[in-house]
């Protein structure tokens, strides 16, 4: 891998290691539990250039629990993509979030409007009059699943093969956006 050499390259460079720094100390410890000097020494770096590019701990925070939210054309296989992702070990960043987002108001906040966003746009594909319950549904049921399988470890979820969990699990997110025997369809 090139090293940077200007000097902006090279602040971008440090800014995203300690961006994934960050993600990986909230995935493991939380928001409250996570120290900016442990960010710091986990990417290498002075505890000042922490704050220098990102001002606060909380302001990484927000940075660092990004989730990406690409456009969607085919809903159902969208939601059997985000069910498989969902049944591997969450990446830093949503671990981070999902493990903050009921003591940080800030990782609620990130929570609620990331979920709230997928939700409308599940919604909007379509006609029914129900759309938005039944997108809510198979938000929460994903969130659900994520939680109980990879933070609570429940034994049903975590003795299971993903397989027979999606064997399971695509059906009943099929019929839950299934209006009058059509299924979704892209916006």
């Amino acid at each position: 891998m090139n090293e940077p050499t200007t000097r902006a390259a090279k602040r971008a460079a440090t800014a995203e290691r300690i961006r994934k720094a960050a993600q990986a100390e909230f995935g493991e410890r939380g928001l409250e539990a996570t120290t900016v000097r442990a960010i710091a020494q986990r990417a290498g770096v002075d505890p000042s250039l922490v704050i220098q590019h990102y001002g606060s701990k909380a302001a990484l925070f927000a940075v660092a629990i990004e989730l990406d939210d690409g456009a969607v054309d085919d809903i159902e296989q969208h939601l059997f993509d985000v069910l498989d992702v969902r049944l591997d070990e969450p990446p830093p960043e949503t671990r981070a979030l999902v493990r903050s987002m009921l003591t940080a108001p800030e990782a609620t906040a990130a929570m609620k409007a990331f979920l709230d966003e997928r939700t409308r746009n599940l919604a909007r594909a379509s006609d029914a009059p129900d759309a938005e319950l039944r997108a809510g549904l198979a938000v929460a049921g994903i969130l659900g699943l994520t939680v109980a399988r990879h933070f609570l470890k429940l034994d049903a979820l975590t003795r299971i093969s993903a397989e027979d969990i999606r064997a399971v699990v695509r059906p009943w997110l099929v019929e839950t956006l299934k209006v009058d025997g059509d299924g979704p369809t892209a916006p």
